[in-house]
């Protein structure tokens, strides 16, 4: 089944998932593609409506067929040192993309297929994390609201064996601005402070300015300070130029770059796609904070998301628990300045296959992921010493 990649037209499949609810950057062919360079095989999957039957196909489908369900299934062998079996398993990112989460009938055959194609590939596990909107609001607080879709789905899961997971490997909140304000609105709903640094940040001089392929190696030095001085791990660098260079030539990302004096002191990478805009990298060095150049350019960028016809802007991330001990509430009380609506998602949901050697994943994976970055950290602090 994984040589159904090649069957799928890129552009065709962009379209398709277009159309799709929730439909994210990371179910893009260009995401696709980039994961095939680096160790992962792609697998295209659709439902589609035949008579009154709904099946899976890997190719493009016929005019005015009508179009259920879609995922992008990613798939990958890791071997752990030391031991012979490798761990087979499957995800699919911010997917499946369905038409109607409430349509029991439609999920049920999408989650079935799911789990038939990862024992048929003799998976350990698959993993999905689609954007099924679980409520909205800080828990515990006045605009805390739950969705009733999403708690249903939850349910769904937990009925049918899947388990929370264990790795949450994408945001499970995030913070959506609701670009159909005007700019009066979106200045309005923001906090005073801010709105104040995003003026005081235009008085001291901060310019912005669009970046382009030449700067990404500037990007990415700055990107890997960034890391060592807040303390997260990053791939190698060729992954990071590999991901820029592919949606700035697809035209589904904007580098956003913040200069003092002539030299470049902040900056961000937007992606846009169906609609939507996520600020996935940001970059800062220590100079001129004082400045606040990472407030300007945020604030540019949800103007330029809007003005390229965006309805949501996605700061991609928040909290787990909204604790003040919690690694990202530092970075939640800088983008809920900006007056968005905290979303919570249903988060990474895992269908254990094999429930031995999953178990026994979930015991090694820890220790692999911590090999991982104190290698990563090592590496790290030796790029930018």
């Amino acid at each position: 089944m994984a040589e159904a990649a090649h069957f799928m037209d890129p552009e065709a499949w962009n379209r398709i998932i277009a159309k799709l609810p929730g439909a994210h950057v990371l179910q893009s062919s260009q995401w696709g593609a980039i994961k095939s360079r680096h160790g992962w095989q792609v697998v295209y999957c659709l439902w589609i409506e035949q008579g009154t039957d709904l099946r899976l196909i890997h190719n493009l489908p016929k005019d005015n067929v009508k179009i259920w369900a879609a995922a992008l299934v990613l798939h990958r062998v890791v071997t752990f040192r030391g031991l012979a079996i490798p761990f087979n398993f499957l995800y699919t990112p911010k997917g499946p993309l369905v038409a109607d989460w409430q349509n029991r009938e439609v999920v049920s055959k999408v989650l079935d297929d799911l789990v038939e194609f990862a024992q048929h590939e003799r998976a350990i596990l698959i993993k999905m994390d689609p954007d099924v909107r679980l409520g909205v609001g800080v828990p515990g607080t006045e605009g805390d609201q739950e969705d009733q879709i999403g708690l249903g789905i939850q349910e769904l899961l937990k009925q049918t064996g899947w388990v929370v997971s264990n790795e949450q490997v994408q945001f499970r909140n995030t913070i959506l601005i609701d670009l159909s304000q005007s700019e009066e609105t979106l200045l309005a709903r923001m906090k005073q402070k801010t709105r104040y640094n995003i003026r005081l940040a235009t008085r001291k001089g901060v310019e912005i300015r669009i970046g382009d392929i030449s700067d990404l190696a500037e990007l990415y030095s700055m990107y890997a300070k960034t890391a060592l001085r807040d303390g997260f791990v990053l791939r190698e660098p060729d992954y990071y130029l590999d991901v820029w260079t592919t949606f700035l030539n697809s035209g589904m990302a904007t580098p956003m770059i913040a200069f003092v004096d002539g030299a470049p002191v902040a900056a961000v990478i937007i992606f846009h796609f169906a609609g939507k805009a996520w600020y996935l990298y940001g970059m800062s060095r220590v100079e001129h904070r004082d400045k606040m150049p990472n407030h300007l350019l945020q604030w540019e960028a949800i103007l330029r998301a809007k003005a390229e016809g965006c309805a949501i802007y996605d700061f991609w991330g928040a909290p787990d628990q909204f604790i003040e001990t919690d690694s990202m509430w530092g970075v939640y009380r800088f983008k809920e300045g900006y007056g968005g609506e905290v979303t919570r998602y249903i988060g990474a949901w895992d269908f254990p296959v094999n429930k031995p050697f999953y178990k026994l994943y979930t015991q090694l994976l820890p220790k692999l992921l911590n090999l991982m970055r104190q290698k990563g950290a090592r590496r790290l602090q030796q790029s930018v010493s």
